[in-house]
């Protein structure tokens, strides 16, 4: 039996098929689709379609994390993630990530019928995170993250795999499964234009973490620095390359806006790559 991504709901084999994380952000702020999904009936159906094109985890945010965004008290953040998970849950049993740094945040969501935590500074910078994921029983992504001024300072693969170690130490020492792990490098949190292409390309060097890989690089400013486009929306091609990428260097999961287009993307990859 092969490798697995466990969650208290359902475990999803790893090697075998790239999975898609799709992107649900429940913001006024966030950088791409900020504003489209604050009225739940929009967030409601975005999620089934989602579900419906081949995404395997629902992400959902309730506070923005784009560059120069403005915090929000966890108090806020609950209201906007915590309804629409309850409501969500009576309808579809799809995986849920919470896409937050609070812990209070994460309990609340689990509490809802959330699924995994995805922790854009990998339980690190709230101390009660690692606690909360593994007393809830939940899975976790943890991502590398670093104030933006330690960019283009010293390796950059170096810097990941350092700061994901503690970040793993963390959750297993709170109880979290190996298997219940994933890491993400954190295309665009305190990276130059430079690494994060270098992240890109240095993907395998990653792999031998020996836990399963995140990308996300779907319609971030890497992408549209280098094609020159200012509309988010826009950049789906550009994205698709970076899944193809993505794939080929055996990464399992692609946490994107535009599911459909990258499932298709990636069947492709996969039929050509992992096809028994």
């Amino acid at each position: 039996m092969g490798k697995s991504f466990t969650t208290r709901r359902q475990s999803l084999p790893l090697g075998s098929k790239t999975h898609l994380v799709g992107i649900l952000n429940l913001t006024p702020d966030s950088f791409s689709d900020g504003g489209d999904y604050v009225d739940l009936a929009a967030a409601e159906a975005q999620f089934l379609r989602m579900v419906e094109e081949g995404a395997s985890i629902i992400d959902i945010g309730g506070e923005s994390t784009r560059p120069g965004h403005t915090p929000v008290p966890a108090e806020q953040e609950i209201e906007r993630v915590v309804p629409f998970i309850e409501a969500i849950r009576t309808k579809c049993d799809a995986l849920i990530s919470i896409d937050t740094s609070k812990a209070s945040v994460a309990a609340a969501a689990l509490d809802a019928g959330a699924d995994i935590v995805n922790d854009v500074w990998g339980a690190q910078r709230d101390t009660e995170m690692a606690g909360v994921i593994g007393r809830c029983g939940a899975a976790c992504i943890l991502m590398h993250n670093r104030p933006a001024e330690e960019a283009g300072q010293g390796d950059v693969i170096e810097a990941i795999t350092s700061f994901l170690k503690t970040s793993i130490e963390a959750v297993k020492a709170a109880g979290v499964g190996g298997d219940a792990i994933a890491l993400d490098p954190g295309l665009g949190f305190g990276k130059s234009y430079e690494e994060n292409w270098e992240i890109m390309r240095r993907l395998p060097e990653l792999q031998s973490m020996g836990y399963p890989l995140l990308v996300g690089a779907s319609r971030k400013s890497m992408i549209a620095k280098l094609l020159q486009l200012k509309d988010p929306k826009a950049r789906l091609s550009g994205t698709l390359g970076t899944t193809a990428l993505a794939i080929q260097a055996g990464v399992d999961f692609i946490r994107v806006h535009d599911v459909r287009e990258n499932r298709e993307c990636a069947d492709v990859l996969d039929h050509c790559l992992r096809h028994e």
